[in-house]
């Protein structure tokens, strides 16, 4: 690691939450003529590269140099009055908690501007195209690095405006349909869960995240941590998304384009989840208590419905959708995470942070695949890709056929690989629950969550078989294999899906302290 001031640090934060949004206003403008290159579109594509490489490049010098001893404090902090009425500021930090998934979100925005560079993007024009991925980027950025709860509100809400217009303008058959589903879901969940933010706010006096962690509850009695909960809780479990609240998510995913599905798997899933860590367990534990229970069940829930959904869609002539599929897997995936979140243990929730990067690597790299799937074949259900590669993939496009089998068996938790250690932390969670919770329920939680692996397996297994393995037909010419765009953009997911797996530590040693604090009573 290496030795940054920390006023240079609270720049560099600042600078990765302001500077896609500075980058979004700069793609709307006329590129200089000497920059548009052969022309103002693939001006505005590079100018997407440049503007998340530059962020990326901050989050990994941000990375680099935080505290890698002191991960549960608060570091790069920003703390400005914003709107003194209300006591709300412009408050900023990073944690061990927060910092992998801001190195995601930069990471998988960066590859997927580099992909729509290669690959431009069918829709209306690209200026819009790269400035909705920048104003996208900002809201999600500033999510995991906000302190305060109106302005994680406020970012809450910024992708949705985005995600909507990608969804609806740059996607497939259906996307008008799946764009207003995604968007009317997302915002009802939103106006409850702004009430809930509202009430803690008001009755602690405060609307610090830090301040309120601190407190840990104590300003607030139970009946309004019930209150909170529940209404927080909706808005997060939309976004999770939990079952039954999942409803719009397999037809987002289906309608998006290839970088919409990589980002809203990736790293808009991820902002549920990290607003039941970062506010409701820390801010209203006896509340959360109160739900524990009932979020774990709805969790198993979760896990078997997505996986039985994925097993029915890849059976043969069922007519499913490799994207619909994967939509329902994440649903499978994010259980694991809410089942460790509602433990309320230091194992489960750590393994519920471990999940959520698992799974925006894994999931991430399985969108682009299927995206290049559908650029070679033209469709992504199963029946079709079957037919098109002769069901022998691994013959006709080798290197994709063995990225495809190794996203799979990373997806299904094969030891070794990152998606393993998420899900058997949450389960290992499940298995001695925090004082308070009942163990036998949660024994029941945990056999149920583990039966679901079995059918993760069968699933995943399933698809490999149906596309890449058989002997390829003599009378079909060999597809595009691996392009020099797709293996820049694919091979980091790879290299840390792997990384992760065979080094736990270096993920676990950034979330454990902060998590342990946490659950203890807030964060200094």
């Amino acid at each position: 690691m290496i030795d940054i001031n920390e006023s240079v640090m609270q720049f560099l934060l600042a600078l990765i939450v302001a500077g896609p949004l500075l980058g979004a206003v700069a793609a709307l403008l006329p590129a200089p003529p000497g920059l548009k290159g052969k022309s103002p579109e693939q001006a505005v594509l590079r100018h997407g590269v440049t503007v998340t490489g530059a962020v990326l490049i901050a989050a990994i010098v941000l990375a680099l140099g935080f505290d890698h001893g002191h991960p549960s404090r608060m570091q790069a902090t920003t703390d400005i009055s914003w709107i003194p009425a209300l006591d709300v500021r412009i408050h900023l930090g990073i944690d061990g908690i927060s910092l992998p998934l801001l190195v995601l979100t930069a990471l998988l925005t960066f590859l997927c501007a580099l992909h729509s560079y290669f690959r431009t993007p069918s829709g209306p024009t690209p200026k819009a195209f790269v400035a909705l991925l920048l104003v996208l980027e900002s809201g999600t950025l500033a999510s995991f690095a906000v302190l305060d709860l109106l302005l994680f509100f406020l970012a809450f809400e910024t992708v949705l405006v985005p995600m909507y217009f990608l969804i609806a303008r740059w996607g497939g058959e259906g996307r008008a349909e799946a764009a207003w589903k995604f968007i009317l879901y997302t915002l009802l969940g939103s106006v409850v869960m702004l009430l809930g933010l509202l009430l803690i706010g008001i009755t602690a006096g405060t609307f610090d995240m830090v301040a309120l962690a601190t407190d840990n509850g104590r300003s607030l009695t139970t009946s309004v941590q019930v209150i909170a909960v529940l209404a927080i809780g909706i808005g997060l479990a939309v976004k999770t998304p939990m079952w039954p609240l999942h409803s719009w998510l397999p037809d987002a995913h289906t309608a998006a384009p290839t970088v919409g599905s990589v980002l809203l798997a990736g790293v808009l899933l991820k902002m549920g989840t990290y607003g039941f860590v970062r506010i409701v367990l820390p801010v209203a534990p006896d509340g959360f208590r109160t739900f524990a229970p009932y979020l774990a069940a709805l969790a198993v829930v979760g896990i078997i419905y997505g996986s039985l959904a994925c097993l029915s869609l890849a059976r043969r002539g069922a007519k499913g959708d490799l994207k619909r599929l994967i939509a329902y897997s994440s649903v499978g995936h994010m259980g694991f995470v809410l089942l460790g979140v509602a433990t309320m243990t230091p194992t489960g929730v750590n393994g519920a942070l471990f999940a959520n990067v698992a799974h925006g690597l894994i999931t991430g790299l399985l969108f682009f695949l299927v995206g290049a799937l559908k650029d070679r074949t033209g469709s992504t259900d199963l029946d079709t890709l079957a037919e098109e590669t002769g069901a022998a993939l691994y013959g006709r496009a080798p290197r994709l056929g063995g990225l495809l089998a190794f996203a799979a068996v990373a997806s299904l938790g094969l030891p070794g690989l990152a998606g393993f250690w998420g899900e058997m932390l949450a389960l290992f969670g499940a298995f001695d629950p925090a004082a308070g919770l009942s163990r036998p329920a949660f024994l029941t939680f945990m056999a149920i969550g583990a039966s679901g692996t079995l059918l993760t397996a069968a699933y995943l297994l399933l698809v490999v078989r149906r596309v890449c393995m058989g002997a390829a037909p003599q009378d079909r010419p060999r597809l595009p294999d691996v392009r020099r765009h797709e293996f820049a953009a694919w091979t980091p997911l790879v290299v840390l899906t792997v990384v992760a797996g065979l080094w736990p530590k270096a993920l676990l040693g950034l979330t454990d302290p902060a998590v342990q604090q946490l659950l203890s009573g807030g964060t200094r």
